[in-house]
């Protein structure tokens, strides 16, 4: 599972770390019935669900069928929370923040956009909660997911959860790969932007490579040898696959961080720092 993570850095500085060409204004027009939107967005290291995100978009379909390569070429902004074309409600978003990379092909939600709609979600970390069981002090057990442990609240409820950063060991963005989608709100006027939401999901795996001690999931994360394949409109189920099973663990590193990040109230910098004696203690956590 991936439920939060951190991005500090601005759209010129994604630009640089993706080489596309230099990002649009976010204040210049567009129209949101065919091209998602770019909001300038603030460093935001606690980001949750429902909270808007950058993306890197590939080569159009239309210019990739004219022969230009496949790769990274613009960034826009979309919610966080998968909305399909066919929900009656964007709330189902919040049920859609992660696609597993195992059924992601199948289910209805998320086959289209796999097929048509790749994306990547740059990340300077994200986050993972280990828990610590109240009724076996000392000892931990891997956090999980309610998709996959049927005894997922009465764990959670019976544990302390203390969270861990993973990121790029020389600093490098996280690329998670994403899908995404429009959605019509029958409920604005079509000439309303607003009519338009544009919205992703993560997309995540079986963890491996000592992560699954900290979360049984994580999200795929996109290699730069892999970055074109993921975002050629082109590529083929197979070529899918195996870009989502290429996320490179051997490069990350994990640090246990602060206390604080379990409460989405807290921001900044300081929720990626070790805990230390003064940490915010627990909140309640989207997990």
């Amino acid at each position: 599972m991936c439920g939060r993570f951190a991005r500090a850095r601005n759209a010129h500085e994604l630009q640089l770390a993706f080489d596309f060409a230099e990002a649009p204004d976010p204040s210049g027009p567009s129209d949101p019935r065919s091209r998602p939107p770019l909001e300038e967005l603030q460093p935001d290291y606690n980001i949750s669900p429902g909270k808007h995100v950058y993306a890197v978009l590939g080569t159009p379909p239309n210019e990739a069928a004219q022969g230009v390569p496949p790769g990274p070429r613009s960034l826009a902004s979309f919610r966080w929370g998968l909305v399909p074309s066919w929900a009656k409600d964007a709330n189902v978003g919040f049920k859609m923040i992660n696609a597993r990379s195992e059924t992601v092909a199948d289910k209805p939600a998320f086959r289209s956009a796999l097929a048509r709609r790749r994306c990547l979600l740059p990340a300077d970390a994200y986050y993972e909660w280990q828990l610590l069981p109240d009724a076996a002090p000392g000892t931990f057990e891997p956090g999980t997911s309610p998709a996959t442990d049927p005894g997922h609240k009465r764990r959670k409820s019976s544990s302390k959860k203390r969270p861990f950063s993973v990121a790029y060991a020389d600093g490098e963005p996280l690329a998670l790969a994403g899908l995404f989608e429009r959605w019509r709100d029958p409920e604005v006027p079509e000439e309303d932007p607003a009519a338009w939401v544009w919205s992703c999901t993560v997309v995540t795996t079986q963890a491996a490579g000592g992560l699954e001690e900290v979360h049984e999931r994580m999200p795929v994360v996109v290699p730069r040898r892999e970055w074109a394949s993921w975002l050629d409109p082109a590529a083929g189920l197979a070529d899918v696959q195996r870009v989502m099973a290429s996320t490179p663990v051997a490069d990350f590193t994990v640090r246990e961080v602060s206390t604080a990040v379990n409460s989405i109230k807290n921001n900044g910098p300081e929720l990626l720092e070790p805990p230390s004696s003064d940490a915010a203690g627990e909140e309640e956590t989207l997990f």
